[in-house]
């Protein structure tokens, strides 16, 4: 039976919790003592963490676009694509995490095209909800309701989660309400799922299944240290892997959304690869892990804030890399113009760096930064004649990498190998990952079409 990841579809949803706990020489397990009958019991904190975890129906219609072949529009006179309008319902889970202003988190798959949201509380208080605003490349939206005596989850730093800690999932999957397992964290900065664009994942194998999208990783103070997003599995069952977005990301793209209405997400301009054990023989590293830098962007805020190609990047703000797919989903959820300080390695010695990040969403790149196949292009981030957001090609150089592979001026790439795509870092992040045979999905004035790149 072959393994495959899958998000928490909006049909019901659980709530996975981190568990941190120290335990006495005398204690077999780590537990909450019950007053009455001194036994192990997760019971008094569970009381307190439920009344912030919340469950989210959604009504909408989900549209798709179908291209209409040639041959009936020349015979027939059809349109360009057909139109289909689908109406649909879900379900999903949210996490209160500010009860004065009425603010909930959840994944942006649980209310994304929805137009209805309507969010019931564990004391069943029903609330009509108000989305703010969401980022599909994490996976994250915010909700508001009307702050009428709610309870909200308070926030733990998730970069102090260690492997091990024992975590508690609370929620509904399938539809059942207030159901509660337990596990452990298996493992930190999981990425290369290709579930989304920026991923840092916490693992857990606390029993996770269809409908969790939504929920809160709690420790057992209480604290929310992940948001769950995705699960790994046999035909999406679960087989003890599960994936939640660390609370510290989470925070940083809800506090831009706050701000701003959208995430506007931070652009330091490196490219490169792991470090791995042949890379590090190869270049005679010390190092086992971290983020190898190949290149660097003319006139990034990494060139100017010093860091050369041949670095390799071992911490973020003094919180080690892992990897470089970690370091760019560390960016990629800090804000514009945040500032960062770097821990470098640099030909064996060790080397800090202060940056202030660009602004990703504000970029215009030549194309070759991050695909050879598409040298030749400019693109900039914009939407479609449908309003679809993308990469907009507003370039296109003649008998260049990018022309061969049919790309023209005005093209809008929304898509690769089926991964929704709305702006150049989403492009950067799907390209990095992809393996094999790449197809980008490109609209072209009303039509859409697939490109090739092999």
């Amino acid at each position: 039976m072959n393994k495959v990841v899958n998000r928490f579809f909006a049909a019901c949803l659980v709530v996975t919790s981190t568990v941190s706990i120290q335990t006495s020489a005398n204690a077999a397990l780590p537990f909450f003592s019950d007053d009455k009958t001194e036994v192990p019991s997760l019971a008094p904190m569970i009381e307190k963490a439920t009344p912030a975890i919340v469950t989210i129906s959604v009504e909408g219609t989900q549209v798709s676009r179908q291209r209409v072949p040639e041959v009936f529009k020349h015979f027939f006179g059809a349109p360009d694509e057909q139109v289909q309008e689908r109406p649909f319902k879900g379900l999903g889970s949210g996490v209160i995490i500010d009860a004065d202003k009425g603010y909930i988190v959840t994944n942006n798959h649980v209310v994304d095209n929805a137009s209805e949201i309507t969010v019931t509380l564990t004391d069943g208080r029903e609330f009509k909800a108000k989305k703010m605003g969401a980022d599909a490349q994490s996976d994250i939206a915010l909700l508001k309701i009307e702050p009428e005596k709610l309870i909200a989850l308070p926030l733990a730093d998730s970069d102090k989660v260690r492997v091990g800690d024992f975590v508690v999932a609370i929620g509904n999957p399938f539809g059942l309400s207030q159901t509660v397992t337990s596990g452990i964290v298996s493992a930190l900065g999981r990425s290369g799922l290709n579930i989304g664009g920026l991923e840092n994942f916490i693992q857990t194998d606390a029993a996770i299944n269809r409908g969790n999208s939504g929920g809160a990783l709690v420790s057992l103070r209480g604290e929310l240290v992940g948001i769950n997003t995705a699960i790994f599995g046999p035909n999406g069952g679960n087989v003890g892997i599960g994936f939640a977005i660390p609370s510290n990301m989470m925070k940083s793209l809800v506090d831009q959304i706050i701000e701003f209405g959208e995430v506007r997400r931070g652009l330091l301009g490196i490219l490169g690869q792991d470090v791995d054990s042949g890379l590090a023989e190869a270049m005679n590293l010390n190092v086992s892990k971290g983020a190898f830098v190949s290149e660097v962007s003319p006139d990034s805020p990494a060139e100017k804030g010093g860091i050369q190609a041949g670095d390799i990047i071992t911490d973020l703000n003094g919180i080690a890399v892992t990897s470089f797919q970690e370091l760019r989903a560390k960016v990629g959820s800090k804000g514009a113009g945040s500032k960062i300080r770097l821990g470098l390695l640099r030909k064996g010695k060790k080397v800090n760096v202060d940056v202030v990040l660009g602004d990703a969403t504000q970029t215009v790149v030549a194309a070759k930064e991050i695909h050879p196949a598409l040298e030749g292009a400019t693109l900039t981030n914009g939407k479609t004649k449908q309003g679809d957001e993308g990469v907009i090609i507003s370039e296109v150089v003649a008998r260049s990498p990018a022309a061969m592979i049919g790309l023209q001026d005005d093209d809008v790439i929304i898509g690769v190998n089926r991964q929704k795509i709305d702006n150049v870092v989403a492009l950067r992040g799907a390209l990095d990952s992809a393996k094999g045979v790449i197809a980008l999905s490109v609209i072209r004035g009303n039509s859409s079409l697939y490109l090739v790149i092999r």
